[in-house]
């Protein structure tokens, strides 16, 4: 079946270990060589951080019983040689389970109470209070007391029903999909909201990220997992149990909470778990095989999947097999097949994205870095044609030259003033544009959307609400692109008029495109009105699942504007970068200009000595940008194929 999720993951991680060493060896190469400014600089954090931070997360959705549990085992845990996360039979997994490591934090799986659903914080805002979550010390070599430890995550706790209505378990309106009242009156909820499990497993170390999530009735309850964390997960892996097929709840968790983008089928998987069940010795293999593939196709034609999108995998089975190192029981399994997919669909698509950002990054990062180089370049070019122009030249002729350099000057250090006026207006412009993408203007949105989702009747009026609010925020993101766009034309023909005045090769840099950001704006909203479902717009009437369903949406739209507001800044920094640059340079070339003339007063030799000095200057710029060229084409060159090892002297030359 070729590589495996696994081996992928491992190639991908090589990758970029590779590219982040490489990147900083050019970033110690561009400070060196006096190319290192604040565009540049920035651009090289941003690559740094994108490429060092980046994680693949996979979400693992089922109702409960579907063995979804055993099937995470089975792909990432094998090599434990036993079950670590809880896979018995009935409900295992009560709250939604990520799986990842970060260094700063030890290994732990830290437990948030479900009693924080009564309080106003969202999800995310949670993880900043470390000390509000449960924490229990974790083993990594101790494989038993990591599965002990794991099985916390199946805790439950008894509440009235009052209690359960309130942390958003039962829904008086929607009687069906309420839990079953216990003969003493109680009924069962999870004792935890969510779990974190920080662990140094090989893959997690990579940026491997896993989501386990609980049943239909868990995922409802929680807003933020359906709108946030799922639909942002660069896999969903749904599992159906083979016996069974598609039931009425499989179809329901996959309409109201799965999202299937066109664009991005590779990377939503179904699972038929379970085909062991239907090995039958009163059958033969080629009949069980037949139901099987049978199963497969109805399942596929109900979810609206192509065929090769279904998947029949017996993880109980993989997992025995892989802990035996028996390779035929493997193959039966058919794991393999879905770890192929796995690795062809999910990290495929990433790195197929993350290559192409780092590509148009290195990019733009040559084209600034570049950029120092042509000043240095034209200046000694103007220097060349200056002194070749000396050549017989009396001494009056020297002395005048000399008079001219200096009115020059004199006349470079009052476009100072023209330059900072520049800036200013540019400044007040852009402070119209960081308004519009701004913290406050998102919050005012959200509290506006929360005072019109609290009208009394307004269950059927939930989606306009949403589209009105959508609306104005792509109102607003299109102003600000207007606004980017008079600032442009402003930086443009500013720059143009002082190429002319002072013979700068000012440019203005790229604009930057929001229009983007109106398209994740669309996923977003997509991803909320596939949620109001029916059954969900009758909770909206509750006021408090209403606000915990906004502070999800603000959580989420908080990334989309930072990374909206962070592009205008580099906008911005390119464009002052370049002012500070060429007039730092200019300041050289005047002091350069000024030593050359007494050189040549003092000394008959001094003229062609300068004149030797800027053709070897010459030659090295040449080099230099020969370096550039060659460091940043290798960067993007590394892309196709991660390279086995890195050659510092490469960089370092």
């Amino acid at each position: 079946m070729g590589t495996s999720f696994n081996e992928q993951f491992d190639q991908h991680s090589v990758w970029r270990r590779e590219f982040a060493l490489r990147l900083k060896l050019l970033s110690e190469w561009l400070k060196d060589h006096d190319l290192l400014d604040a565009a540049v600089e920035e651009r090289l954090r941003r690559l740094e951080t994108q490429i060092r931070s980046d994680k693949v997360m996979v979400a693992f959705v089922a109702e409960f019983s579907r063995g979804k549990s055993e099937l995470i085992n089975a792909i990432f845990f094998a090599g434990y040689k036993r079950r670590i996360m809880p896979a018995s039979a009935g409900r295992t997994t009560m709250c939604p389970t990520e799986l990842g490591y970060d260094s700063d934090v030890p290994p732990c799986l830290r437990l948030l109470p479900i009693e924080s659903r009564l309080e106003p914080q969202a999800l995310m805002e949670w993880r900043a209070v470390p000390e509000k979550w449960t924490r229990v010390d974790l083993d990594v070599n101790d494989p038993a007391q990591l599965a002990q430890a794991f099985e916390k995550v199946a805790e439950v706790r008894h509440v009235s029903k009052d209690e359960a209505r309130a942390l958003g378990f039962w829904h008086d309106d929607v009687p069906e999909d309420n839990p079953i009242v216990a003969s003493d009156g109680t009924i069962e909820v999870p004792r935890w909201r969510h779990a974190l499990i920080n662990i140094a497993h090989p893959l997690l170390k990579q940026g491997l990220v896993i989501l386990d999530t609980p049943g239909l009735n868990a995922i409802g309850a929680e807003p933020e997992l359906t709108v946030n964390l799922i639909p942002q997960a660069h896999a969903v892996v749904f599992i159906l149990a083979a016996d069974t097929g598609v039931t009425k709840s499989d179809l329901a968790i996959w309409r109201e909470h799965l999202i299937t983008e066109q664009e991005n089928t590779d990377a939503r998987l179904v699972v038929l778990n379970k085909i062991d069940t239907m090995w039958d010795s009163l059958s033969t293999p080629v009949q069980v095989q037949a139901q099987i593939e049978r199963q497969r196709v109805t399942s596929a034609e109900i979810l609206g999947l192509p065929k090769e999108q279904v998947i029949p995998v017996s993880a109980q089975k993989g997992l025995v097999a892989k802990v035996n190192n028996d390779p035929e029981l493997l193959q039966a399994s058919q794991l393999p097949v879905l770890e192929h997919a796995l690795s062809h669909g999910v990290m495929g698509q990433r790195q197929k994205i993350l290559r192409s950002a780092v590509g148009v990054g290195i990019g733009e990062l040559r084209v600034e870095a570049g950029r120092a180089i042509n000043i240095r370049r034209r200046d000694l070019a103007e220097q060349m044609i200056e002194l070749r122009g000396l050549r017989g030249k009396n001494t009056t002729v020297i002395k005048h030259m000399r008079s001219r350099i200096e009115q020059e000057q004199g006349e470079f250090d009052v476009s100072g003033a023209k330059i900072h006026a520049v800036r200013s207006v540019h400044l007040k412009l852009l402070r119209e544009v960081f308004a519009l993408l701004g913290t406050s203007t998102m919050k005012a949105e959200m509290a506006e959307l929360t005072k019109a989702l609290r009208q009394p009747g307004i269950k059927l009026g939930v989606r306009k609400a949403y589209s009105q609010t959508f609306e104005r925020l792509r109102v607003g993101l299109r102003q600000a692109q207007t606004r980017s766009g008079e600032i442009q034309s402003m930086l443009t023909g500013t720059f143009r008029q002082l190429n002319a005045e002072y013979g700068f090769s000012l440019q203005a840099p790229k604009e930057p495109d929001l229009a983007r950001y109106e398209r994740d704006l669309d996923l977003v909203e997509r991803s909320h009105n596939q949620y109001l479902g029916m059954s969900n717009v009758l909770r909206l009437a509750q006021p408090e699942f209403a606000d915990r369903l906004v502070r999800a949406l603000a959580t989420r739209l908080r990334v989309v504007y930072e990374s909206a507001l962070g592009e205008v800044e580099l906008w911005n920094k390119s464009a002052a970068a370049q002012l500070d640059a060429q007039l730092r340079e200019r300041r050289r070339n005047f002091g350069r200009r000024i030593e050359a003339i007494e050189r040549i007063q003092h000394a008959a030799s001094g003229l062609d000595d300068r004149i030797g000095e800027i053709e070897a200057q010459e030659a090295t710029l040449s080099q230099l940008d020969a370096k550039l060229t060659q460091l940043t084409s290798h960067l993007v060159s590394i892309q196709a194929s991660p390279g086995p090892s890195v050659e510092p002297d490469l960089l370092l030359a």
